[in-house]
């Protein structure tokens, strides 16, 4: 069943009743098949004018949606024969973080994702997406096995941010981070990054340390929560939406300050609506990056990454 968000009130209204309407018999009342497609044109008309000035707020409520796919409905669809690799040699295996080897489009990648979860029992099964310090030494693991067999990564970025907990800081959470970051930039492959639901802060930026970052329509990536950052502004967390305007997190405040590559479209409505088109959107854009990484000398890629990310905020 369809889940609609708080400003999607109006279309939940006209929708409700176009699926009232599909219980009725039309052979009896043959201008039931007129009302629905009148009330289907309705509401399209109603979802496109919200989707068209959606404020930052709004877009964090879309980036957040519930039946968004996550990282493992992509793997699953995109990535052929992934085999999953558990474990940092150090410590354990964090559930947040997945990642292995498989092939994508015929060719052997390594893929590397944050998973939230979907449901109550598997949002406890990851953690809610956020991800311990053996997760990202099990990305660095991976990165330098992707270096080592000279094998592209791609990640998928989707978290609140890494777990905050005192066991996570006992075990080096700021460190595993960083060093996660400086792996990605020392990773002699072609990295490519799509952030398709929220990139909270360092626990997204680990992930998103890539040649290419891309950033589905309604995600959102920001340096803090807008909850966390109303609560340190404004000692109140209820002024969340004026912090979510402020963060500049939207995809298109991020392309404009040249911190993401490119945007990824889309279906009308979020890719809740309808996850196979967004998927093929996200595979046909990390295709056409990969392809243009490809021909990419290795010292002149560790050049363009290093040098990606020091322009950032020079110009603003």
């Amino acid at each position: 069943m369809r889940q609609f968000l708080d400003f999607e009130k109006s279309v939940a209204e006209v929708e409700t009743k176009i699926l009232e309407l599909k219980q009725v018999d039309h052979t009896q009342n043959p201008n039931v098949l007129d009302e629905i497609k009148q009330l289907s044109d309705k509401a399209e008309k109603q979802l496109k004018a919200l989707y068209l000035k959606l404020t930052p707020w709004q877009k964090v409520q879309v980036a957040r949606h519930a039946q968004r796919p996550h990282t493992m409905d992509y793997i699953s669809t995109l990535i052929e024969n992934f085999t999953s690799l558990a474990g940092d040699r150090l410590f354990g295996e964090d559930t947040s973080i997945v990642g292995g080897l498989g092939r994508f489009h015929g060719k052997t990648v390594i893929v590397i994702g944050i998973e939230r979860g979907s449901d109550t029992e598997s949002r406890l099964a990851h953690n809610f997406g956020m991800a311990k310090p053996e997760g990202y030494r099990k990305a660095q693991r991976l990165i330098r096995l992707a270096s080592q067999f000279e094998l592209p990564v791609i990640t998928f970025v989707d978290t609140p941010g890494a777990w905050p907990g005192i066991d996570a800081e006992q075990r080096g959470q700021a460190e595993a981070i960083a060093r996660t970051i400086e792996a990605c930039l020392k990773a002699t492959v072609p990295i490519v990054s799509i952030i398709i639901g929220e990139g909270g802060s360092g626990g997204a930026v680990a992930l998103a340390t890539a040649d290419k970052v891309l950033m589905l329509e309604h995600s959102i990536y920001s340096v803090i929560s807008p909850e966390a950052c109303s609560s340190i502004l404004w000692r109140d967390a209820s002024q969340a939406a004026q912090a979510a305007g402020a963060l500049c997190l939207t995809a298109q405040d991020l392309l404009r300050l040249k911190i993401i590559d490119q945007i990824i479209p889309e279906p009308l409505g979020g890719s809740q609506r309808n996850p196979e088109i967004a998927i093929k959107s996200v595979d046909n854009a990390i295709l056409e990056s990969l392809e243009n990484l490809a021909g990419i000398p290795q010292q002149m890629l560790l050049v363009k990454r290093r040098e990606k990310f020091l322009a950032i905020g020079r110009d603003h």
